[in-house]
């Protein structure tokens, strides 16, 4: 017993110590913290209204034309525009979210196309995925407990037939992953058991293997609030870590999982202690061989920032705030009544505790000193 209460002293002494230390750096950081002596733009430059910078003119140019046209009726310029994406399944799938959008204002032009193309495998995945949207939009997002009992019937008696539709568009291409993107995410609302799940997962990562949309879906359902745990969700999320090829943003997955648990309240002891670091660390490593210009990867990178900063990897969180830049619109500085002063406050404490050393004038950047 006498070890025992010694032992929880020593926790409790070690958490007030790094409490105090954390409390001190927070303070520096409001009151003394100068951003462009660290590399860092200032405060008054930081962009509150985005996660990263925008996309080049000449994407944003040729999505603005495919839903121009398909808004005036021409659904070929988005077919071309699906097809062009070649076997770069996450590219592809990443258009196909931007035909959905377009057609939540007006979906004649899918219509036109699935009756002008119906062997068209993307067109019919999509219609599938509307089908799984508007199941959603009948249930909402709250958990199952805050759902009216006969919006939830309508939810699940509206699953099976946008399950089925994808079924029918997987057989129009067996090597496209679409359909079994939307399979996988219907299927945690459709409540498949796992062995039933597992069929649908194994289709999926035999046409790609490290879809990030797909194990995003996935990582849903192994998590506590549908058929998993805990244990289960971060599992999944280290696994995807350890088997993504360098370059790919799939790791950035446990950031996610990470998130899940926060808005759960069940982060807990999740970041403490080396092993609870390490993940961290492969992320970060991974994170650093992904393309710049990878639109996926601002979002990683405050998430990274902010996990790793809790985790007290601050030196991981300060390369990355140098990295995303001015940039503070999206969680978790979204979470806060001012986003710019909790993306700012998270910069100082992280330069604070990594013990940064201020830049020399002629090495800080120029963005920086402007």
């Amino acid at each position: 017993m006498t070890y025992l209460i010694l032992g929880v002293a020593i926790i409790l002494a070690y958490v007030a110590v790094i409490t105090v230390r954390k409390n001190r750096a927070l303070r520096w950081a409001r009151t003394e913290y100068d951003a462009p002596a660290y590399g860092m733009v200032p405060r008054d430059r930081l962009n509150p209204d985005r996660a990263g910078p925008p996309p080049p003119p000449h994407r944003r140019q040729e999505s603005r034309a495919v839903a121009d046209a398909a808004r005036a009726g021409n659904w070929k310029p988005a077919a071309a525009y699906v097809e062009a994406a070649g076997q770069d399944w996450d590219e592809r799938w990443s258009r196909l979210e931007l035909l959905d959008s377009v057609a939540d204002r007006d979906e004649g032009w899918l219509k036109a196309w699935r009756a002008a193309d119906p062997a068209h495998c993307d067109a019919a995945a999509l219609e599938a995925h509307r089908m799984v949207h508007a199941a959603w939009a009948v249930r909402g997002s709250g958990y199952a407990d805050e759902v009216p009992e006969a919006d939830m019937r309508a939810f699940r008696a509206m699953l099976p037939a946008a399950i089925e539709a994808a079924q029918r568009a997987a057989l129009l291409d067996p090597a496209n992953p679409a359909p079994w993107v939307v399979m996988v995410a219907a299927a945690r609302g459709a409540r498949y058991p796992h062995k039933q799940f597992r069929v649908l997962w194994r289709g999926l990562v035999e046409r790609a293997p490290f879809h990030c949309v797909g194990h995003w879906h996935g990582m849903q359902y192994w998590c506590a609030k549908w058929f998993g745990s805990d244990k289960k969700m971060l599992a999944f999320a280290k696994r995807a870590i350890r088997a993504a090829p360098a370059g790919s943003p799939l790791p950035g997955l446990y950031l996610h999982a990470l998130g899940e648990l926060d808005r759960r309240g069940t982060l807990g002891t999740t970041l403490d202690g080396e092993l609870g670091r390490q993940p961290l660390r492969k992320v970060a490593a991974a994170l650093a061989l992904v393309p710049p210009d990878d639109e996926r990867l601002p979002l990683l990178r405050h998430l990274l920032a902010h996990y790793a900063g809790r985790a007290g990897l601050y030196r991981v969180a300060l390369e990355q705030f140098r990295a995303i830049g001015p940039w503070c619109g999206c969680p978790p500085w979204t979470d806060a009544a001012d986003p710019v002063a909790a993306f700012d406050n998270a910069r100082g404490t992280a330069v604070r505790l990594s013990r940064a050393r201020p830049l020399p004038p002629e090495l800080r950047p120029k963005a920086a000193q402007q």
